[in-house]
């Protein structure tokens, strides 16, 4: 007889494995499957071993600038790529660990296996094709799923997304990497060429840059992260040259020669010229796709679009009892995304008074190159092209105290207000630390804070955070530092 749950999800990524622990906290009997490892992409193989080797990287990169601070050192600062990889790989394995030990603590079964709705509120879960990656901490139950049948009432599709790949030039994972590569190879390569700059390509153009690695961007948009504002990609642009990094933009990659240990891209240009670009390895980031395959979808008549569940902002499909959530539900496709759609979706099951429905709008993104760049809500762009009435703010680092002190005055804060009612639409930064900051104007926009309220903010002294105030204030020109 199958064992039934109130709730199976299918995936443990950040959407995933946040919302068994919700449901956990709520008292709903709850299983997560699993093929792989717990943690998803994002734990394992994204964002948090990519920013264990930036941060080594950053650490380098000031190292090898130590007299801007009147510094000496003696001899160099080398990168041992092995043991940068290695504790990026530690980092990774000791969080999660962590996701075992929470479904310890939430009472979540754990089912490893690959598992297939084989009609509303019923799974059937295989042995998974993939090595099983067990967390160090002990589980309620580790069920080698051979196979078996589970029923749960609500079923949620927390399967994540995977690389894409350009028919022609698709990865190969020796002279063509996708991120996985990337993230550990076993020899630094002496050049690189990256194909795409959204936040995957850019971060690890911006990584091997600073192990010294000679690299080359192609993007086919007109600027470089492209969902950014282009004000703000343009400063970041420049700051990346200045570091040394290649930018082809309006171009894309043609054809791709291999030889024994190289890579030769045939790169065209906006005016129809065709240049070759030879490198040691090249990376494949031009996005990612949903893991909608061997679910079952089909046959119950979900509805996709582009490679994506289709959903409402409560993670509901078109068919009653199934549900997605994360990277596999469609864009913007960020950890912190998924997360919140799996607490949305598990208490609108739980039944909940007053779930909001997840406003994509309002979430963050964030690229951790060098410059770091965050933003929210509306471009300047977006904003014209919906007809807004704006005004717009901006406050440079150069005229930050905090910035200059730390040597960090490359960088600018923008915000976008409507005109009429003083509603905060967008904002948009680059710079140091700005990741960390974007927070504050995150939580601005949720809470309906208007610009008569941040101007009458007090921010610290001296912080970056102070650009933030600057910049509202530059929209009405009040600005007092510049």
């Amino acid at each position: 007889m199958a064992e039934n749950y109130d709730v199976i999800i299918i995936g443990s990524g950040p959407g995933g494995y946040v919302a068994a622990v919700r449901a956990g906290q709520l008292g709903l009997k709850v299983a997560i499957v699993e093929r792989e490892h717990l943690g998803g992409i994002c734990l394992n193989w994204g964002c948090i071993p990519t920013k264990a080797l930036l941060r080594s990287a950053e650490i380098l990169d000031h190292s090898n600038h130590l007299k801007d601070y009147g510094l000496v050192l003696e001899g160099s600062v080398k990168a041992d790529t092995k043991a940068v990889v290695a504790r990026s790989r530690a980092v990774s394995g000791r969080l999660n660990a962590g996701v075992g030990f929470l479904m310890k603590k939430n009472k979540v079964d754990v089912i490893w296996g690959e598992a297939k709705i084989t009609k509303p509120g019923e799974i059937v879960v295989s042995k998974s094709s993939k090595p099983v990656v067990e967390p160090q901490h002990p589980l309620p139950r580790n069920i080698k799923a051979e196979g078996g049948t589970y029923t749960a009432k609500h079923i949620i599709i927390a399967t994540g997304a995977r690389p894409r790949a350009l028919p022609g030039i698709e990865p190969d994972g020796k002279l063509i990497w996708t991120y996985f590569e990337a993230l550990k190879p076993d020899v630094l390569p002496k050049s690189l060429i990256v194909m795409g700059s959204g936040a995957i390509g850019i971060e690890f153009a911006s990584f091997y840059r600073s192990m010294g690695v000679d690299v080359t961007v192609v993007e086919v948009m007109p600027t470089i992260m492209p969902v950014e504002d282009a004000e703000i990609t343009a400063i970041a642009r420049k700051q990346l040259e200045k570091r040394g990094l290649k930018i082809f933009t309006s171009a894309k990659i043609t054809k791709v020669e291999k030889s024994a240990d190289s890579v030769t891209a045939h790169v065209e240009t906006a005016d129809g010229k065709v240049q070759q670009i030879t490198a040691d390895r090249m990376i494949s980031a031009v996005g990612v796709q949903g893991n909608i395959e061997n679910l079952g979808l089909e046959a119950l008549g979900v509805k996709t679009d582009r490679g994506c569940v289709v959903i409402d902002g409560y993670g509901k499909t078109n068919v009653p009892g199934i549900y997605a959530i994360g990277d596999v539900a469609g864009p913007p496709m960020l950890a912190h995304k998924a997360e919140h759609e799996g607490v949305v979706c598990i208490e609108k099951i739980a039944g909940l008074p007053n779930v909001h429905p997840t406003d994509k709008s309002k979430v963050p993104g964030c690229t951790y190159c060098n410059p770091q760049v965050a933003s929210v809500g509306l471009t300047e762009a977006k904003a014209k092209a919906e007809g807004r009435d704006i005004r717009v703010g901006r406050f440079s680092f150069v005229a930050n105290g905090k910035a200059i002190a730390l040597g960090e005055d490359q960088g600018m804060v923008k915000v976008i207000f409507d005109k009429k009612t003083g509603e905060l639409l967008g904002a948009h930064m680059v710079g140091a630390e700005v990741t960390e900051l974007i927070q504050g104007f995150v939580v601005a926009m949720n809470l309906e804070t208007t610009e008569e309220e941040l101007m009458h903010t007090i921010f610290p002294h001296p912080t970056v955070s102070e650009s933030m105030k600057e910049a509202v204030l530059d929209a009405y020109g009040r600005v007092l530092n510049a």
